[in-house]
């Protein structure tokens, strides 16, 4: 997106270069001469997010008045009654720490968990709440300084710089150590 926003000349303005980024997203097959937003399609899954950040992923997150955005404070009976609007579902804010152990995730991966790769890109607004060092030998966390969120998880592109390939041949690599350790005992309970 980035690219194409820098390829416009200096005179062109804003909104020609917003639009022509979000085409790339919203439009890829180039077949939308119109982007009807309001008609409540979801091509590409976003809603999922809504979902979730409705039932599992409860995130208070308020705008302070020194924002470009319109200040606003989190209240949660406002979020639940959006949610319940939406999706006819009222959130579960505990859900989290119930379904995944409490607060010290590390401490209770390190006794319950195994073969978990957290892939963290300092780049990503969530970094700050990531498992940013491995917690057991197969507990592994990926840090990457110039990673953003997922990046590593999308296609792979020719203009992928060689930090994200070399991060995905590790994770390939952990994955594949992973399976063949469980062939190799499957081999040794068979026998």
């Amino acid at each position: 997106m980035c690219k194409i926003i820098d390829g416009f000349p200096a005179s062109a303005d804003v909104l020609n270069k917003a639009f022509t980024a979000a085409n790339l997203y919203y439009n890829y097959t180039g077949n939308q001469t119109c982007f009807q937003i309001e008609d409540g399609d979801d091509p590409h899954g976003l809603n999922g997010w809504q979902w979730q950040a409705c039932t599992e992923m409860i995130m208070p997150m308020s705008i302070s008045n020194e924002s470009m955005f319109p200040p606003e404070n989190f209240r949660y009976d406002n979020r639940s009654e959006e949610c319940f609007a939406t999706w006819g579902v009222r959130p579960r804010p505990h859900w989290i720490t119930t379904e995944y152990g409490g607060y010290k995730i590390d401490k209770v991966l390190k006794r319950f968990g195994s073969n978990i790769i957290f892939s963290n890109g300092m780049r990503d607004p969530w970094s700050r709440g990531g498992v940013l060092k491995n917690i057991s030998s197969s507990i592994i966390a990926l840090v990457t300084e110039k990673g953003a969120h997922h990046l590593d998880f999308r296609s792979a592109t020719k203009d992928d710089p060689d930090w994200v390939i070399e991060q995905r041949r590790q994770e390939v690599e952990i994955i594949q150590g992973w399976i063949d350790q469980y062939h190799e005992d499957m081999a040794q309970v068979s026998s």
